[in-house]
C-alpha cells in the first residue's frame, strides 16, 4: 500500500518499545482499517493525530508488542 502524501510504501516501523506500528495518513485511515479487520490484525489507533508545518494529519496504528511485524508487512505490501 502506498502512503498518499509520500508516493512511497507504507511501512511496519518496530522502533521503540511498544511494538511494531505504522505512520499513515488520516485520510487512508478508514481502507487501512478496513484491511486489517478483514485479515484479523490486531490494532489500536492513537487518539491524537499529528499536523506539522501545515501538512495533513497523520494518525500512528499500533500493533502491541507481541504483533508479527512481518505478517503485517505483507498484508500492506499485498495491496498495489
Amino acid at each position: 500500500m502506498i502512503d498518499t502524501m509520500t508516493q512511497k510504501p507504507l511501512r511496519v516501523s518496530i522502533d521503540g518499545t511498544a511494538g511494531p506500528y505504522i505512520d499513515l495518513p488520516v485520510s487512508q485511515l478508514a481502507e487501512v482499517q478496513q484491511l486489517f479487520e478483514k485479515h484479523g490484525v490486531r490494532y489500536w489507533i492513537d487518539e491524537e493525530f499529528i499536523s506539522l508545518d501545515g501538512a495533513p494529519e497523520t494518525a500512528v496504528v499500533n500493533f502491541g508488542r507481541g504483533a508479527d511485524a512481518d505478517a503485517v508487512q505483507a498484508i500492506l505490501d499485498s495491496v498495489r
